[in-house]
């Protein structure tokens, strides 16, 4: 197969270049004139300002919120923001209870209900039950099937120290009529219903068709690491075409969840056995006060993943799983104020910030041309060639995925200027002292380039690393300078490979770059080149035979014993070859 010209090559990823900047610059004005992108990228909370929402913790009486619960409360809102894709948002603490959230732009209704939903995730067993459940865990039987719970009669029920969560001793006839007498509507009128964790609990499911007494919690929100929604397979692995909700505990709610699920299963067995129904069979789900579901026990459920099955759709079973991911916060919340915020920087940082990048960008601009004559309008067209690929990302980013620029992201912009010109330095150089060893200007952008990728391209992997590691430890801000600085890394080496070097490859088969014209930066006299051409080198100097001399005795000065010995020999054996002839 016939090698492929350099030319051939150099054109080939022009015409790419110029492919990805077409696609970029057609899905930005696609976004814009159809859907909701802007041409100008989105800014984040200190440029533009936003919405800001104070949440204030809701306790019993004589209970504080501790450091820890606030903290955690803390990184959990932050998870359900993010999840939203909302960026540049920032979750802090206010004094040593409140939470406060500030988000960027228009807050929309979405992360308004994950903020605002910002409550404490229980599991309790249910004790009593209104109406019939609809639905079901996933037990060794495969069962999913709905049953009526009737509430059973508690007049006789003993007055006595419970044995465990789901013993009726719990219902004493105060806590029994509370139940009959509680309303469903009234939930609507107040934030949250809450109740001691060792305490019974009163109330409904979301909808408040279904009135429940609840037992103590057993299993903590917290103590759920993973919920996610999916299609319902038969023990031979075949789909049954429900949805489910699957749920995946720490080591402590796996541990709490097997002795749950042993207790409960019992009672559907004895249920089933006795031709009867038992609501002391189901778990209840509950958030912010409220009963999410309350499946039915209908098998031991061991190891640190279960499943919740029943009549779900794909969006019921997502919400769910939304909900029992992120609704596990360690101490229940509710909304103190939500108010419209001005920019904390505005437009005039923006300016100065944006100034210091021209200020710099011409700064390169002036060193480029003075080091590197008319070559250094490489480097320019590069620079300016990247800056449009990271605008047109940046800005197609803020409709996608939400991005938003803050200053510490225009400052990783700033910073990447350097980084990006000193690619570019870095292969003129090589190719420097390719034409300093007497190459011509091709083959030496050829070398120059081999020698110039594996330096490159290990300080752009470094560059990357960092920015990936910063991003993902970092909060806020700093993630938004993670993020720019790894985004122009990524473009520095598209550049660099798709224009610089083949921009090269054609200016080499120009004359005034191949003769190294004095102004081209590629002269090989300026450079001081030993010799130039294949068979041309330095002529060699005239020396003395008295230095000759000197040096010889010089040199049999440094040598061993046995190079000398054998000097001697070799030395007789001339001798003696000569006498013989």
């Amino acid at each position: 197969m016939a090698k492929t010209s350099p030319v051939r090559q150099a054109s080939r990823s022009l015409i790419w270049l110029g492919v990805l900047v077409v696609a970029l610059a057609a899905a930005l004005t696609s976004g814009v004139l159809w859907g909701s992108a802007t041409v100008a990228p989105k800014l984040g909370l200190d440029l533009q300002g936003g919405t800001e929402v104070i949440l204030t913790p809701v306790l019993e009486h004589g209970h504080s919120v501790t450091s820890d619960e606030l903290n955690q409360a803390v990184s959990i809102i932050r998870q359900r923001v993010d999840a939203s894709g909302v960026s540049e948002a920032t979750v802090s603490t206010q004094g040593n209870t409140n939470i406060v959230v500030d988000v960027p732009g228009r807050l929309d209704d979405a992360t308004k209900q994950r903020i605002e939903a910002s409550s404490k995730m229980e599991l309790r067993p249910v004790l009593i039950a209104e109406s019939p459940a609809t639905t079901s865990f996933q037990g060794s039987d495969g069962k999913s099937t709905p049953y009526p719970t009737p509430a059973p009669t508690l007049a006789n029920t003993p007055t006595a120290k419970p044995t465990n969560p789901s013993d009726l001793s719990y219902v004493t006839p105060y806590l029994q009529a509370e139940f009959e007498s509680f309303d469903c509507s009234s939930l609507k009128d107040a934030t949250t219903n809450v109740a001691p964790s060792a305490q019974p609990l009163v109330t409904c499911d979301s909808t408040g068709t279904t009135k429940y007494l609840l037992g103590p919690v057993e299993v903590q929100g917290s103590d759920i690491t993973n919920a996610t929604a999916g299609m319902i397979s038969s023990q031979q692995g075949v789909t049954t075409g429900q949805w489910g909700v699957n749920l995946t505990f720490n080591a402590r709610g796996a541990k709490a969840f097997d002795a749950v699920s042993t207790r409960l299963n019992g009672y559907y067995v004895a249920a089933q056995s006795a031709g009867t129904q038992d609501p002391r069979s189901q778990f209840a789900f509950v958030l912010d006060g409220r009963v999410l579901e309350a499946p039915q026990m209908q098998g031991i459920i061991t190891g640190n993943t279960s499943q919740i099955s029943g009549n779900f759709t794909q969006a019921s079973a997502q919400s769910l799983a939304s909900q029992l991911k992120f609704g596990a916060l360690p101490v229940s919340f509710k909304v103190q104020s939500s108010n419209t915020i001005s920019a904390t920087l505005g437009s005039t940082q923006l300016l100065s910030g944006m100034i210091a990048g021209a200020i710099g960008l011409l700064l390169v601009f002036i060193y480029t041309l003075f080091q590197y004559r008319t070559l250094g309008f490489v480097t320019i067209l590069s620079l300016v060639i990247a800056a449009a690929l990271t605008y047109a990302a940046i800005a197609l980013l803020s409709w996608q995925i939400g991005y938003r620029l803050s200053l510490a992201g225009v400052a990783g912009l700033i910073v990447a200027i350097g980084f990006t010109a000193d690619s570019f330095i870095v292969y003129f150089e090589r190719i420097r002292d390719e034409l300093r060893e007497g190459r011509g200007l091709e083959s030496a952008i050829e070398a120059g380039w081999k020698r110039a990728q594996r330096t490159i391209y290990a300080a752009k992997t470094t560059n990357l690393l960092a920015a990936v590691v910063l991003y993902v430890l970092a909060v806020g801000n700093v993630q938004g300078f993670a993020f720019t600085l790894g985004l122009t890394t990524i473009i520095d080496v598209i550049v660099v490979v798709m224009f610089t070097h083949p921009i090269l490859r054609l200016l080499a088969r120009v004359p005034f770059f191949a003769e190294g014209h004095t102004l081209s930066g590629l002269d090989p006299k300026a450079l001081g080149a030993v010799y130039r051409g294949a068979a041309q080198f330095r002529p060699a100097a005239s020396v003395g035979a008295g230095k000759i001399a000197s040096s010889s005795r010089e040199a049999a000065k440094r040598q061993t014993i046995a190079e000398r010995k054998a000097a001697e020999l070799a030395a007789s054996g001339t001798r003696s070859n000569g006498k013989d002839d």
